[in-house]
Parts: structure tokens; C-alpha cells; sequence
């Protein structure tokens, strides 16, 4: 072979192989999953953001993710309260089907008490997916060693391990968080910085917002799930003079103090946000934002109207919350997404986009999203929507328009359109008793599914069952 011939040929070959590996690099480009942030936040009343309505607590930075992208208004949680809830969101399955139907007690020393190891956790499956997976603030999923974050597939932890937590750094005096025996003692634990537990300096909304930004910048140059799981506004109400200051035309204290640490938490927010804009991550990043259940409205002064009832309840206002999407390079800008969809839904969202490999004996309940908010699929994500709270054997079931609830124990069904009665005060059972059969049929097939709870909860604690006596009765549709 002549030399010209065989620097041609060499030429060719070599060009061939950069065109090959820059194909290749283009395709990987192409598929590689977004990076994951969930921000929830804990008792936050449905009517008490911005995108749903809300006047007195200004929400900028949480209206902009439903602005820029996809506002959900009917959206809801698989549980009325928060562990169960949370529960749900982490496994992408209904608790009932794996018996965390309770709030759990703080015991350090009980391994029954939290979320089961058999179950898969959203940071197990995107982990072998390469992802790097980080949560910041509450756990509420087990306080025992077993459970965790470090031994559930997360990478890094920044928070506290049970329901709750005080927010101000001179009430944080406990180290030891496995030393704390009892609910209370465990909202005063030091935070824990992975297994360490350091004393914090700042109110504990802004030490979560902060600890949030390091993680993005800590980890963006590889794909990361964030969990930002902000334990506020849930009790107790506490407030710097910084957010008080903002709400002194708020004449009612608990609202004013309510209203104050909402603002901290969309303060919060806008940080994350602007990171994310500043290291070129906004258009590879799917956020969600949500509540983990309905606001207490009697305890810390939320709101959930239009809905009725409040979190723990079957009622729309127990479990229906706001929830709100961001892609930028996929979702729909400034769109809105009527039809039913669930907090289950974020697990099988991220898991079809990352391709991570489930378990086929414990599918999940929730679907895939991406399809449905693009318009590509026009047929409901869910044939039904689903609650049973166990000891009280109260029930919702929610298929299109209609929902059938089982108020109380024993009690008898009732069928409402939430279309036309979204706040559930029209009990169409005895007009419409073919769709009450329909339902109720729907609740007891999958009710078959379920098991009972694995471990006692709060509500079987003496103190908890004494402030139940105390309770304000339901007189009108929304308890004021």
C-alpha cells in the first residue's frame, strides 16, 4: 500500500471513529435521566399556596414551579396523615398493602416500628441507577438503626428521624437521638448530619433550606434525588421576628405564626430554585412540590377550603393537597392538569425515566406522569383513587366525578360528585345508588389486598388518646 493511500485510509478510520463516539456521546446525552427533587411540606393546608388561591401568605417562589410548569388541582397523598403518607411516597405503593397505617411512635430501640425492609424505597432503586440520593429534614419513616435514611439507599442525611421537631436552636438540647423516649423529647434532639448529631445556629426551615443548597452543589455533576422534606408549618408553631415581621397585618396569632413559616419555607424554595439556575440545572431537573397530607386547620391555623374536613380525614380536605411539577425541557409551561393523580406517581414517574428496575412481586400503584401532562395519553392515570384508614374502618374511594366514603365505623356510605360539590356536602347515595353499588364494590376488591397494621401508633399512646377527648366536634363542612 502506497503511503497517500494509507494516510487516506487512516484518515477515514480515525474520522469514522470520532463521528461513531460523538454519535454516542449525543445519544447518552439524549436519555440521561433528569435529576429528581421532592419538596414536601408537612400539614400544609391545601388553600395556603398561592397557585390554589391563597391572598394572605404570599408563596412566589412555590407558584413559580406550577407557573413555569404543571398545576395539579386534583391531586392527592395515600394517607391523612403524615408517616403513612410519607410511607407511600418513598415506595410508590399504598402503605395499606405493607401494614404502616399509623402514625409510628419514637422508638429508637423497636425495628418493627417503621417502614418495612422489605419494602423498596425511591433512593434504593435510583441508587443502582447511579443516581446519588440525599433527604433533608423529616424522616418519620422508623427512628430504629434498621430505618434509618443511610440504611434505606439514601447517600446523605441532614435532619431528624421522628414526626416533628422544634424549630429554634436554643430548644434543640437532647444529643442522643436514640436517648429520646418519648414524642417530645424527640423534638428536641440535636439535627443529625448523617449519624452525627451537630447543633445548629439558624431557625431550622432556613438550616433545611441551606443544607439543600449544598447537596445541589455539592453533587451536580452527577444525577441526584433530593428529598427536601421540610418539617414545617406542623407544629409546633414557632417563628423568627425575620418572617413574623412580614404578616403584622395577620390579627389571629396562630395564622400570623402559620403564615410566617410558610413564607420561611418559600423563602427556602427560591434558594433552591436559584441554585439550580446559577449551575445550569433547571432544565434537567423534575421538581414536585406537595404537602403530605391536609392542614389541622383547628391546630395551626391552616386552610384547606373549599374542601371539607382536615388532615386524618377521608374527606377531600384529609388527603387532597396542593402539587405542582417543573421540567422545563419536557413539561408543558404554565399548563393545567385536571384529572385525578396521586403522590404515588412520583416513584413511577422517576423510575420510567431512569429505567430503574423494580420489584416484580411488590408493583407499584403509582403511573407514570410524563405522558399524561404532555397530552400524549388522554384516559385518567387511575381508575380509582384510594384511602382506608383501619381503626377507624373509614374508607374514600374517588373514580372520575364520584367518591364514596365511608364516614365513620359502621357508618353508612355516602356518594358525592366532586365536580359539582367539591365540598362534599350533597350525599347523592339514594339518588344514585347503581354508582354507590359500582364503588363500594371497587373498595371491597381492594380492600381484599390490604393487611393489617404491623406496629402500634401515636393514636395508642395515653397522651395522644386524651387530647382526642378534648376535640371540637365537625359542625359544618370545613371545621373552623
Amino acid at each position: 500500500m502506497r503511503p497517500l493511500q494509507f494516510l487516506i485510509l487512516t484518515l477515514s478510520f480515525t474520522n469514522l471513529l470520532l463521528a461513531t463516539s460523538v454519535n454516542v456521546v449525543a445519544q447518552n446525552q439524549a436519555v440521561k435521566p433528569p435529576n429528581l427533587i421532592v419538596i414536601m411540606t408537612d400539614d400544609l393546608g391545601y388553600a395556603d399556596v398561592g397557585f390554589n388561591g391563597c391572598v394572605d401568605i404570599p408563596t412566589p417562589h412555590i407558584d413559580s414551579i406550577a407557573n413555569s410548569g404543571v398545576k395539579f388541582t386534583n391531586a392527592y397523598v395515600s394517607y391523612s396523615v403524615c408517616g403513612p403518607s410519607r410511607a407511600g411516597f418513598i415506595t410508590g405503593r399504598y402503605s395499606q398493602r405493607f401494614g404502616f397505617e399509623r402514625n409510628p411512635q419514637y422508638l429508637p430501640s423497636d425495628p418493627n416500628m417503621g417502614l418495612p425492609l422489605s419494602e423498596t424505597t425511591l433512593a434504593e432503586a435510583l441508587g443502582k441507577t447511579g443516581y446519588r440520593c440525599g433527604v433533608v429534614g423529616k424522616w418519620h419513616l422508623g427512628a430504629h438503626q434498621n430505618h434509618h435514611p443511610l440504611n434505606r439507599g439514601f447517600h446523605e442525611f441532614y435532619g431528624h428521624l421522628g414526626g416533628g421537631h422544634r424549630y429554634l436552636p436554643e430548644d434543640l438540647t437532647l444529643e442522643d437521638s436514640a436517648a429520646a423516649s418519648s414524642e417530645n423529647e424527640s423534638y428536641r434532639t440535636l439535627i443529625l448530619n448523617d449519624r452525627t448529631p451537630v447543633k445548629t445556629s439558624k431557625y431550622l426551615t432556613d438550616e433545611f433550606s441551606d443544607a439543600a443548597v449544598r447537596f445541589v452543589e455539592k453533587n451536580k455533576e452527577q444525577s441526584f434525588f433530593l428529598f427536601l422534606s421540610y418539617n414545617a408549618p406542623h407544629l409546633p408553631l414557632q417563628a423568627t421576628p425575620k418572617y413574623l415581621e412580614r404578616f403584622n397585618e395577620i390579627k389571629n396569632p396562630k395564622r400570623k405564626t402559620y403564615a410566617a413559616m410558610v413564607s420561611a419555607v418559600d423563602d427556602g424554595v427560591g434558594q433552591l430554585l436559584e441554585t439550580l439556575k446559577e449551575n445550569n440545572l433547571e432544565q434537567d431537573t423534575l421538581i414536585f412540590f406537595l404537602s403530605d397530607n391536609g392542614g389541622p386547620t383547628t391546630k395551626n391555623a391552616s386552610r384547606n377550603n373549599p374542601l371539607r374536613g382536615n388532615k386524618g380525614d377521608v374527606w377531600e380536605g384529609g388527603f387532597r393537597v396542593p402539587f405542582a411539577a417543573r421540567w422545563p425541557a419536557k413539561f408543558p409551561k404554565g399548563s393545567v392538569y385536571d384529572l385525578p393523580v396521586s403522590s404515588l406517581d412520583i416513584f413511577a414517574t422517576i423510575a420510567a425515566l431512569s429505567s430503574a428496575k423494580l420489584d416484580e412481586q411488590r408493583p407499584l400503584d403509582g403511573v407514570n406522569l410524563v405522558p399524561y401532562v404532555r397530552g400524549e395519553i388522554q384516559t385518567p392515570p387511575h381508575n380509582a383513587i384510594y384511602l382506608r384508614k383501619f381503626d377507624q374502618q373509614r374508607y374514600a374511594i374517588r373514580r372520575g366525578e364520584y367518591k364514596h366514603v365511608v364516614p365513620v365505623k359502621g357508618g353508612k356510605s355516602q356518594l358525592y360528585n366532586l365536580k359539582d360539590d367539591i365540598g362534599e356536602t350533597k350525599n347523592l347515595a339514594l339518588q344514585e345508588p347503581d354508582t354507590l353499588a359500582e364503588l363500594e364494590a371497587l373498595r371491597k376488591t381492594w380492600s381484599a389486598e390490604l393487611i393489617d397494621p404491623i406496629f402500634l401508633g401515636l393514636i395508642h399512646l395515653p397522651s395522644f388518646q386524651k387530647k382526642q377527648t378534648r376535640k371540637t366536634p365537625e359542625k359544618t363542612g370545613q371545621k373552623k
